[in-house]
């Protein structure tokens, strides 16, 4: 694009100038001139032909917007849509939004956040969906690799790069993206070469966010390059998701941060992460079910009852009427429902609660 923009001159600075008339972002342009001036040192070392030959040995492609491979949720960022996409992976095309999971958190992660990380991104690897993260340290590597333990599909997981997909960054993390490149993908807006850098890291949180339905932060601080993923999300209308830590964890300050700013929902596991991730009534959680007590289902009179009954020495049910304070014509009458339910007994025509309650 800057060969083209350099030797393109007025002609793309109209088009350009009617493409942000049509969006309403002409405000605050200042011409092409500046951004020429910027790109005019960088064209003699522009050799797009090698990068293209590079792409093709790894094994992977170049997507622009007219493939028909090309993610059509990335067009929701509207003029930061990247212009093309470097892709190193055996398995073509990129899972569609429904079926990717964005999940991003600290690069120090603790052993709480590695676990429920770990948890969460092998079920939903399980279930088939794409685990979508940046290849860091912390909570990106567990996320990667759980789903390319638990990945049951094509794409378990996909790692969007700062710098080239040829380069493997962090260092510490080249064993894991190798693995990557080989069962899921390796995404990056720049071309093979390409060094990742601070700004190259916070654009690329911008397509990590377009790519998925459902962002989920597992574990960030109070400001951290997680939450501007989440942001971006939240901006594109995407579902942003937050797994809740300890309130003495410095790690987990980002994700309160999120659910108390009400832009982010609660989430505790793959299930509740399906379901956001699915159309309106799919993918519905099993409610979850703990041991029921005594008193479920009780109205007043029958729990009144049921606390005046005696464990070990059956009582008359004269008695009971003191000391639940109720007539003798509802004691009679509770303790019938009582039974039925096996929370009381009968001895000798005395009561008291069931021994196996």
């Amino acid at each position: 694009m800057a060969i083209g923009a350099v030797h393109a001159g007025p002609e793309l600075e109209h088009r350009i100038f009617e493409v942000l008339q049509e969006a309403g972002t002409l405000s605050g342009w200042q011409g092409l001139g500046p951004a020429v001036a910027r790109w005019a040192p960088r064209v003699p070392d522009l050799a797009p032909e090698r990068d293209l030959d590079a792409i093709r040995r790894l094994g992977g492609g170049l997507l622009t917007p007219e493939d028909a491979d090309w993610p059509a949720s990335l067009a929701d960022l509207g003029l930061s849509e990247p212009i093309a996409l470097w892709v190193r992976s055996p398995h073509r095309p990129v899972p569609s939004i429904e079926r990717c999971i964005a999940i991003v958190g600290s690069r120090d992660s603790t052993a709480y956040g590695a676990q429920v990380t770990a948890e969460i991104a092998y079920s939903l690897a399980e279930r088939g969906l794409s685990v979508v993260s940046g290849g860091a340290y912390g909570i990106d590597a567990h996320a990667h690799r759980a789903a390319l333990a638990g990945g049951t599909g094509p794409y378990p997981t996909i790692a969007v790069m700062a710098g080239g997909v040829d380069r493997y960054y962090p260092s510490g993390n080249e064993e894991l993206l190798r693995s990557i490149a080989l069962q899921g993908a390796m995404i990056s807006e720049v071309p093979p070469g390409s060094n990742p850098t601070r700004y190259r890291f916070l654009q690329r949180n911008r397509i990590i966010a377009a790519l998925c339905s459902v962002t989920v932060v597992v574990e960030a601080r109070w400001r951290s390059g997680a939450l501007s993923t989440a942001h971006h999300a939240d901006g594109l209308s995407r579902c942003v998701a937050a797994v809740p830590g300890s309130v003495y964890s410095a790690n987990s300050a980002g994700c309160h941060r999120l659910l108390r700013e009400g832009s982010a929902v609660c989430v505790t596991d793959a299930a509740e992460i399906a379901e956001l991730a699915g159309a309106s009534g799919q993918n519905l959680p099993t409610e979850s079910t703990g041991k029921r007590a005594d008193h479920d289902g009780l109205d007043l009179q029958d729990l009144l009852l049921l606390d005046a009954l005696p464990l070990v020495s059956p009582t008359t049910a004269e008695k009971l009427c003191t000391v639940a304070g109720l007539s003798l014509t509802s004691v009679l009458a509770g303790l019938g429902r009582l039974e039925l339910m096996g929370l009381a007994e009968r001895t000798n025509g005395n009561w008291r609660r069931n021994k196996r309650t």
